[in-house]
């Protein structure tokens, strides 16, 4: 982007709300279900049917509110947002407004240096959250010759998040958008599922002038569904613009998609505005009152938040922000390591293992830690080993990990079957030391004549000479005593 110009960026997030029924209906809020079988006369918008508005999604929105220290309006209303699509039964959607049941809140994150010019965190503001229905889903045939609208969507839950636009770059908006998830997730009011649309967001962006307080004419990217796409969707679309405006050409205020393939935003129509929607109060649904009770009682079940969670573990084991972001990825998750940091007696050890192993079983698996088949006990016990050198890292990788979760038994019991104990006898590494120096005379010389790199290469040798059995630490111990000796 051009350096004379200052990106302004603000997301609308669409949260689907992890309830059993619909909005203002009783049909599953469900996936998977067979095309329209998840469809009544409410959600279809059929003359003479009454909406009913759903309690529990009412509750989620207070817990959201709550956990970014919104401002909980006591009372607010719903509206008919009109407008026409195949895939929206009645013509209109019910949203609230003008009022949301929640209203400036905020969410804090790591900030852009690039862009800011010091270090240090950011808060970006929440304009509102308001509760609204989602529409049906069109399907497009691969040859263009037919269209298909499914309507189990219809009606579905949905919370819209909207980010004050408070983002000053591509990487700030991805940032924000990861912490959005990560409380989400961790509230258990949406299963944060980009790829099935239940957890996806549009980009306002815009530029100005840097130090104009005054906004540029901003374009909305529309439905992007992954924290990769929303970065690489606002550089993309933060060029084009820069590049518009130095040729002396307009931004037009549209709506743009994200073509991934091609890597572009592509102009899609130009940009409603509010009045083009014909807002209306909605006739059939009375305003939302809720009261203090009703709000102390939400926040009296809110769980331990992601934030509150990552500042814990870093103070604790001295994690990295981005290792204890990822360990906050879900609820589960999260439980998980805690369990196994608490059982193993090692904060750090037990991250190591969550984020390496534990995670590509479950990637490769296509499981979430849910469904992992070792219980926290079982895999502290491994954690014990490596963490009191009584076991190798690569051995408990590579041999133990995978017979605990063959069922084979806890890991004491399967490296004493298999003989697997780290050798940290230090005259019996002295002497496989010696024997290797020995064998590799010309690596030797050169570390001799000052090559420091090629001390990695004898380790390894001696590591492989002991079977991967060997203390490591102390390997490298006896080693670099011997190269000083001589």
């Amino acid at each position: 982007m051009h350096p004379g110009y200052e990106a302004v960026i603000g997301l609308e997030v669409h949260v689907q709300l992890r309830t059993r029924s619909k909005m203002f209906c009783a049909c599953r809020n469900a996936v998977g279900a067979a095309p329209n079988s998840q469809t009544c006369p409410v959600c279809l918008g059929l003359p003479g049917a009454l909406p009913t508005l759903n309690a529990e999604a009412v509750r989620m929105a207070l817990a959201l509110g709550l956990a970014v220290e919104a401002q909980i309006q006591p009372q607010s209303t719903f509206y008919r947002k009109q407008y026409f699509y195949p895939d929206l039964p009645k013509g209109y959607q019910i949203t609230q407004g003008p009022v949301a049941l929640v209203e400036w809140g905020h969410l804090d994150i790591p900030g852009d240096p690039r862009v800011r010019g010091t270090e240090g965190p950011v808060r970006i503001r929440l304009e509102r959250a308001h509760l609204e229905e989602d529409a049906g889903k069109s399907h497009h045939d691969l040859d263009g010759k037919a269209s298909h609208v499914d309507l189990n969507r219809a009606g579905v839950p949905l919370l819209e998040i909207v980010g004050a636009p408070d983002l000053r770059s591509a990487q700030e908006a991805s940032d924000y958008l990861k912490a959005l998830h990560r409380l989400v997730v961790a509230l258990d009011i949406c299963d944060g599922n980009m790829e099935e649309g239940s957890f996806r967001c549009d980009a306002n962006v815009s530029l100005r002038k840097k130090g104009d307080p005054a906004f540029g004419t901003r374009a909305e990217v529309k439905n992007l569904n992954s924290f990769r796409f929303v970065r690489q969707a606002l550089e993309f679309e933060l060029e084009r613009q820069a590049e518009r405006l130095e040729q002396g050409l307009p931004v037009l205020q549209e709506t743009r998609g994200w073509d991934a393939v091609a890597g572009e935003t592509r102009g899609q129509r130009t940009k409603e505005a509010a009045m083009d929607y014909r807002y209306f109060p909605e006739p059939d649904l009375p305003p939302l009152t809720v009261n203090a009770a009703e709000i102390e009682a939400v926040r009296a079940a809110l769980p331990e938040l992601p934030e509150q969670q990552i500042r814990r573990w870093r103070e604790a084991y001295g994690l990295g922000p981005d290792e204890a972001q990822a360990l906050a990825q879900s609820r589960a998750f999260a439980a998980y390591f805690d369990t196994l940091a608490r059982l193993s007696g090692s904060g750090r050890g037990a991250a190591a293992w969550m984020l390496g192993e534990v995670s590509r079983t479950l990637n490769e698996l296509s499981l979430g830690i849910e469904a992992f088949p070792l219980a926290p006990d079982a895999l502290a016990g491994l954690v014990r080993l490596v963490e009191a050198r009584t076991l190798a890292f690569g051995t408990a990788k590579d041999q133990v990990f995978p017979a605990l979760l063959a069922g084979e038994g806890t890991a004491d019991a399967i490296v004493a079957r298999r003989g697997l104990a780290q050798v940290s006898d230090r005259k019996a590494i002295e002497a496989l030391v010696a024997t290797v120096l020995q064998a590799h005379p010309g690596p030797l010389a050169q570390i001799r004549a000052g090559k420091e790199g090629l001390k990695g290469f004898l380790v390894g040798q001696i590591l492989k000479a002991g079977g991967g059995r060997l203390d490591a630490k102390l390997v490298n111990e006896v080693l670099a005593q011997v190269l000083v000796k001589d």
